[in-house]
């Protein structure tokens, strides 16, 4: 596969139903820059951009389900299959409902459509992150284990057990990505009858239909049953075959369930922001187990470019807070103010300055002969560039007031000197909750990292 970032040539687009909604979508595919990655979009709702990222995963009880700034998005995880399947790095996803089109089940006309619209090469290389030590989550209660082993090349194993004499335990295997089109895309979701029955009750599945997943009867079903579900899905006949498959539906594979148990984990994986090169063995694997195995892998990919990025930033760009906005965000205030600026903020990071200069009070003391900035007060000047960075996760960030409940692996690289301008980068090691921010901080003069931490602190109303 080449190392090139890639997109689509055209914007192609489909329809269909929601599996849950039951209400008609109309979704497109559409090119996008370099670095863009997935990104979805309601048409329905104006502009927002809605990053795939495992970050912003909400429900894993019914599909994966993200939601970001109260836009959300629904069963997202055969679209993403898709593209992740076919080597596609930056794609726009466009829809005017909340839920993506079932289909077929599968990710086979997601994988058609955008063929149609072409795979096209982009000028920069991509990045993906190669795994140097295992990863494992493991959920002893639900007998789910999922481990990431370090291998050139992306692979995946996948075994399911559902102690099921209709359904026996099954294992598929990826060795190429390239493989996913044949051999992975055209399989389709599953459901036991009893889990049908109850999504039915719930009024849940209101899209769903025989043809699009595959229904085991995993216990004695009478006519009148048989009669009740054609009638709920306008069929004039439902069967059970022998092998316990309502409806006579042929599998693609003998090992079909399984099979698509690896398309939902590779969508759900596709949530992490890069390719990953790993060997990955799913046992019983779900969407709930596959999203937090995500955010583990998401965390070491985070831990792992803390020392390789160093920000590149335009001192001629308007900042994004100046002196006098930040004045309005944090309750400090000289001398005990010790940020500048914030020149980058987004979901994930924070960028921000402070301009060191010989009339600091602290130089008085620290030291007469030769001025060096106290360490203590780079590590406050980090955690102000947090506690930016952790208020913007709220509306109104003038009633909220940032205590940090820890700092660690604290380590000083070089001194700090009057007419050093210091940069500081705070990037996001976990998704926040409950108002806690877990942050790896960096700071720089020039191209020279001159103090890391690891910070958490806590945002409370005051």
């Amino acid at each position: 596969m080449s190392d090139k970032q890639k997109t689509i040539g055209i914007s192609v687009s489909l329809s269909g139903t929601g599996l849950h909604t039951g209400k008609s979508v109309n979704l497109s595919f559409h090119p996008a820059p370099e670095d863009f990655g997935y990104k979805f979009k309601r048409s329905d709702l104006g502009s927002d951009l809605i990053p795939a990222n495992v970050e912003h995963v909400i429900d894993t009880s019914r599909g994966t389900s993200i939601e970001y700034k109260g836009i959300r998005i629904d069963t997202i995880e055969h679209v993403l299959a898709a593209l992740v399947g076919l080597g596609i790095d930056n794609v726009l996803i466009e829809l005017d409902q909340s839920e993506t089109p079932i289909l077929d089940g599968s990710s086979r006309i997601y994988v058609e459509k955008l063929l149609t619209a072409g795979i096209i090469e982009q000028p920069a290389n991509r990045t993906s992150f190669e795994l140097t030590t295992n990863v494992t989550y493991t959920d002893s209660k639900n007998k789910v284990q999922i481990i990431a082993i370090p291998a050139k090349e992306f692979q995946l194993s996948v075994i399911i057990d559902y102690d099921s004499k209709i359904l026996p335990s099954q294992n598929a295997i990826l060795t190429n990505i390239d493989q996913f089109k044949d051999e992975i895309a055209p399989c389709r979701t599953f459901v036991f009858l009893h889990e049908l029955e109850y999504l039915l009750n719930k009024n849940l599945i209101k899209g769903g239909d025989l043809d699009n997943a595959i229904v085991f009867v995993n216990r004695m079903i009478s006519q009148e049953e048989l009669d009740h579900l054609a009638n709920i899905f306008n069929k004039p006949r439902v069967e059970v075959l022998k092998e316990g498959i309502l409806n006579n539906i042929e599998l693609n594979f003998p090992n079909e369930p399984a099979r698509h148990k690896l398309l939902d984990l590779i969508g759900d994986l596709g949530l992490v922001g890069m390719p990953i090169k790993a060997h990955i063995i799913a046992i019983r694997p779900g969407h709930f187990s596959n999203v937090e195995f995500a955010k583990l892998l998401k965390q070491q990919i985070l831990i792992h470019q803390r020392i390789e990025t160093v920000p590149q930033v335009d001192f001629n760009k308007k900042p994004v807070y100046d002196i006098n906005q930040i004045l309005k965000i944090l309750p400090h205030r000289p001398p005990f103010l010790l940020i500048d600026r914030i020149l980058e903020l987004s979901d994930h990071h924070v960028v921000g300055m402070k301009n060191v200069t010989m009339n600091e009070s602290f130089f008085v003391g620290h030291f007469p002969d030769e001025p060096v900035m106290p360490g203590v007060l780079m590590i406050e000047a980090m955690a102000q560039t947090g506690g930016i960075f952790a208020l913007s996760f709220v509306p109104d960030p003038e009633n909220y007031i940032t205590y940090f409940l820890k700092i660690e692996n604290v380590k000083f690289r070089q001194k700090v000197v009057p007419g050093d301008t210091l940069i500081f980068q705070n990037k996001l090691l976990s998704p926040m909750r409950r108002g806690i921010c877990q942050m790896q901080g960096q700071a720089f003069v020039g191209n020279k990292i001159v103090m890391e931490a690891e910070l958490m602190a806590q945002i409370q109303k005051k």
